[in-house]
């Protein structure tokens, strides 16, 4: 998040982990533009934020030709943001996942190229392996998104870029628990997944979601049970930018 209030500490914390692989992570929406608010009119409210209704939001993308325009000043704004830090570009994804709009998806393809991107995060989550986990639950935001989350990733491949076999996170979101996470690491499919979680130290600071656990997140992740199962079930920890290079011969694959 380039326009975030701890965007320069996040910059330099990742300088000094050379081996951690950083994206960008384009916000649209529930922020603020990295550009002056007077550039995008069309996308900030009274204050200066991104407006919160998405929906409303996307109809402007998709039918207002100016909100377009502003839509792709502001997106290539936040890539040249990136490119400043020095940092190489791993993948993108957006805030809320935004690009499964095809609008903002085709203007981030588009731009982002440019800019060396390669790599894009897509929410498809498979809901039966969800409901297998926790039998008798209904996942509804993963069963509404999967068929737009199909269609992104397939207009992804056809252009060659990297992109998941599925990813983990959509339905339990900021309530990714060790039980739940050692239970995904247990039962995944062959191919390539990607877990996303949201760890910090406290429940509730400035900027936090109301009801996410993001303390009991951060413990899933060094929890004794987490790691036997990753251990276990032969799981490798890479970057998308290291499933380039196994695509292209140039790191041989390891278990």
């Amino acid at each position: 998040m380039v326009g975030g209030a701890a965007a320069s500490d996040a910059v330099a914390r990742a300088r000094q982990l050379p081996g951690l692989r950083v994206g960008l992570h384009v916000v649209l929406v529930d922020g603020r533009p990295v550009l002056p608010p007077e550039q995008v009119p069309d996308l900030v409210d009274a204050d200066g934020c991104f407006r919160d209704n998405m929906v409303k939001a996307g109809v402007g993308f998709f039918f207002r030709p100016a909100c377009r325009r502003q839509l792709a000043a502001e997106i290539e704004a936040q890539f040249q943001a990136y490119l400043a830090t020095g940092l190489p570009l791993d993948h993108v994804n957006t805030h809320k996942h935004f690009h499964l709009h095809p609008t903002i998806a085709q203007l981030i393809i588009r731009i982002g190229k440019r800019y060396g991107l390669n790599a894009m995060r897509v929410p498809y989550e498979p809901a039966r392996l969800l409901r297998a986990l926790e039998p008798g639950s209904r996942r509804l935001a993963a069963e509404l998104v999967a068929p737009w989350a199909a269609f992104l990733r397939l207009r992804l491949r056809r252009q060659g870029f990297i992109v998941p076999d599925r990813v983990f996170g959509l339905a339990w979101s900021g309530a990714m628990t060790a039980r739940r996470l050692a239970a995904l690491l247990s039962h995944l499919p062959p191919g390539t997944t990607e877990i996303y979680l949201h760890p910090a130290t406290a429940n509730v600071f400035a900027g936090s979601a109301p009801g996410y656990l993001y303390a009991e997140e951060l413990a899933a992740l060094t929890a004794p049970a987490v790691i036997a199962a990753a251990r276990a079930c032969g799981a490798r920890l890479c970057g998308f930018s290291d499933l380039g290079k196994e695509a292209s011969g140039a790191v041989p694959d390891r278990p």
